[in-house]
């Protein structure tokens, strides 16, 4: 499958899992050979989005392919591709559980073996920034170097997530609402029955973490690293 395909599937894909709404969110792939990078077109309905919208962009932001306007987050794909370059897609959400936390500003700890198979660490949560000029770049590869975690939750924004490939960006992005979810359902219920809940050991995180991520789990390359669209 050529690159622009799959960030159109990357697309459909969040749409189809219910995490994004209206035009908002977008996904990205980037060619590094040829230098461009595939995007979402501005304010197109992903009902309406089709394969020949999706957008083509050199890395000063130019199109290159498509009549379209790119997704108004361009800038922000473009400049972590520029400071990352062991990333191939960048993913951007508002999903309802990891907006919630977004507003709270609450990280979303290891409570669970998924959790720690899939980021091996909690899901961060970023200082507020605004969307002029690199500002929302710039605050989420602060945080990637810091933490290294391929989800990150902007406070009262959404979530960016980074991957090798579009699809695995889009993982990134189904799992980490699904933890969302799953962590605000838990906080609830643990204040209706005054229970309290802790996280993995780190050591547990650790080993569960290892195995997933290692030749004994999945198919050929083990792990998800071939999480691909059909």
């Amino acid at each position: 499958m050529n690159l622009k395909k799959s960030v159109y599937k990357a697309n459909l894909y969040l749409k189809n899992n219910n995490l994004v709404y209206g035009t908002q969110g977008n996904v990205s792939g980037i060619d590094r050979k040829k230098e461009i990078v595939y995007i979402k077109p501005s304010g197109v309905p992903y009902e309406e989005l089709k394969e020949n919208m999706i957008v083509g962009v050199n890395m000063d932001g130019k199109v290159v392919e498509g009549n379209l306007k790119p997704s108004v987050d361009t800038i922000h794909h473009l400049f972590l591709y520029k400071n990352l370059k062991d990333i191939g897609g960048i993913c951007h959400t508002h999903s309802k559980f990891i907006t919630v936390f977004s507003i709270l500003k609450i990280p979303i700890p290891v409570f669970t073996t998924t959790h720690a198979d899939v980021f091996g660490k909690e899901i961060p949560v970023s200082k507020y920034v605004d969307n002029t000029q690199n500002n929302i770049g710039k605050e989420v590869l602060r945080i990637y170097k810091n933490t290294k975690s391929n989800a990150i939750i902007l406070s009262n924004h959404g979530l960016f997530t980074v991957g090798e490939t579009p699809e695995k960006s889009v993982f990134y992005a189904l799992m980490a609402e699904y933890l969302a979810e799953i962590y605000c359902y838990s906080l609830i219920v643990s204040k209706i029955l005054n229970l309290k809940i802790t996280p993995l050991d780190k050591k547990e995180v650790e080993k569960w973490y290892a195995r997933y991520h290692s030749e004994k789990y999945g198919q050929k390359g083990g792990r998800d690293g071939n999480y691909k669209f059909q």
